[in-house]
C-alpha cells in the first residue's frame, strides 16, 4: 500500500504533472478511490473521470514548458497529507499553491487545492 507521501508525489507529478493520457489515466486508477473528491477554486469535481478531465483541460491549456515541482517539505499524517507546489516555466512559476489530501484505504479520496492568493 502506498504511503501518503507517495500518494501526493503521483498526485503532483504522474496525474497533474503528466502530458501522457494513458499512463496519466493508470495513475488515476492506481492512486484515487472511485468517488474521489476534486475541491478548487472552480468548485468541486467527483470521481476519477472528472478527475482527469480537469487534469488534461489544465495541461492542455498552457505552453509545453509548463512544469509542476515540489515547493516545500511534504507533511503527513496516518491518513492526511499537504504538499506544497510551483507551477509554470522552470525557475519562473506562473501559480503556486498546496494539494491537501484525505487518504481511504491506500487511495486518496479526497483532494483539496488551494492557491497563493
Amino acid at each position: 500500500m502506498p504511503s501518503v507521501t507517495d500518494l501526493l508525489t503521483a498526485n503532483l507529478h504522474e496525474v497533474f504533472g503528466n502530458r501522457d493520457a494513458a499512463s496519466r489515466r493508470a495513475a488515476i486508477e492506481r492512486i484515487y478511490t472511485e468517488d474521489v473528491e476534486f475541491t478548487d477554486p472552480e468548485g468541486v469535481t467527483t470521481g476519477r473521470d472528472a478527475l482527469e478531465d480537469k487534469a488534461r483541460a489544465l495541461l492542455d491549456r498552457v505552453p509545453p514548458t509548463f512544469r509542476f515541482v515540489e515547493d516545500g517539505e511534504r507533511y503527513a499524517s496516518a491518513h492526511n497529507g499537504a504538499l506544497a507546489w510551483a507551477f509554470g516555466p522552470e525557475g519562473e512559476p506562473a501559480a503556486r499553491g498546496i494539494d491537501i489530501i484525505t487518504v481511504r484505504e491506500g487511495r486518496i479520496a479526497t483532494l483539496l487545492t488551494l492557491f497563493v492568493a
